[in-house]
């Protein structure tokens, strides 16, 4: 016995099986090789293969972003040259001015106000969109009730028809009511754009989060609501503002329904950088691409703002406290 308790105490924590042969008899235990804890070649491979698969992807992703940002600060007649730089060596800002300041038509709307035009409709529709696809996506996910299969398909089939197809008839009804190069007459068209793709989306977020969190809070004390509001909706988080970035880029990128809608003062950003080519005036690249960074600016914002909640939270609100 005093043999296998001093065995025990030089060995530390390995098991008995271990330190006792068949028969009782001490052993020493067999410790894995150096060879046998490195990665094999082929692991070894198989990784850096894929990280180069990745870097190739990261520089064919971000090399016309940064490519736009470099024209944007180089002189005009540099960006035509048949040899561009990759570096901005004659550096200006005079692009920025230019499209800061340019018209997309004398008398018609310049950045600041097709920037504040695009800030109202997108905030507006994304903070309209926001509640009334959760709201559905609570209701389809939670309850059952006479028409939800349907109710499900048709919000399928509905994202699969592009907004082009319906543009006669949206153009249509737009005037119909009156609603013309309105910005809510373009809401209600974004919002009809965005909400099936957001509640298709919500859906999965909430059918993902188990009813059963629910009702361990309501034993702990907590009403319905309650149970609701402090344990699964923070769960949700994520998936709103997931779901949030990409209804907010789709309205802000939105060139086509714009177009025809809206003119004058009331342009959005988009169709004001259309105005930037003429079939009478060449292109001023320079301005095209300052305006197209400027463009890009509100969304980088509102990711930095919001992609921290992305990824936080997933397990907030899971324990009463």
């Amino acid at each position: 016995m005093s043999t296998q308790v001093g065995v025990s105490a030089q060995l530390g924590t390995v098991g008995v099986d271990e330190i006792l042969e068949d028969g009782g008899v001490p052993r020493t235990p067999q410790k894995r090789s150096l060879e046998a804890r490195r990665p094999s070649s082929r692991r070894i491979l198989s990784r850096t293969a894929l990280n180069i698969a990745a870097f190739v992807v990261f520089i064919c992703s971000v090399f016309p972003v940064y490519w736009m940002v470099n024209m944007s600060f180089t002189r005009g007649q540099s960006i035509i040259s048949r040899n561009p730089s990759l570096v901005p060596l004659d550096f200006t800002f005079a692009n920025y001015i230019t499209a800061w300041t340019r018209e997309a038509a004398p008398g018609q709307t310049d950045f600041p106000h097709a920037l504040l035009t695009s800030t109202i409709v997108t905030v507006g529709v994304l903070i309209v969109t926001l509640v009334l696809a959760f709201l559905a996506s609570v209701a389809v996910a939670r309850f059952h009730f006479r028409g939800r299969r349907g109710f499900i398909v048709s919000v399928l089939i509905i994202q699969m028809i592009p907004g082009e197809a319906m543009m006669f008839t949206i153009y249509g009804m737009i005037d119909d009511w009156r609603l013309m190069n309105t910005l809510m007459g373009l809401g209600i068209v974004y919002l009809a754009a965005v909400i099936p793709f957001t509640i298709w989306t919500l859906r999965g977020f909430v059918a993902g989060v188990p009813a059963e969190l629910e009702e361990a809070a309501m034993i702990d004390g907590c009403t319905k609501s309650q149970a609701f509001w402090r344990v699964t909706f923070p769960l949700l988080a994520p998936g709103l503002v997931a779901t949030g970035v990409f209804a907010f880029i789709q309205c802000w990128n939105e060139f086509v329904m714009a177009l025809l809608l809206m003119k004058g003062y009331n342009l959005t950003l988009p169709t004001w950088l259309n105005s930037f080519q003429s079939a009478t005036e060449a292109t001023n690249w320079g301005a095209v691409m300052a305006a197209s960074t400027l463009i890009s600016i509100p969304v980088v914002i509102f990711f930095l703002i919001v992609q921290g909640r992305m990824s936080g939270g997933l397990v907030a609100g899971a324990v009463k406290g």
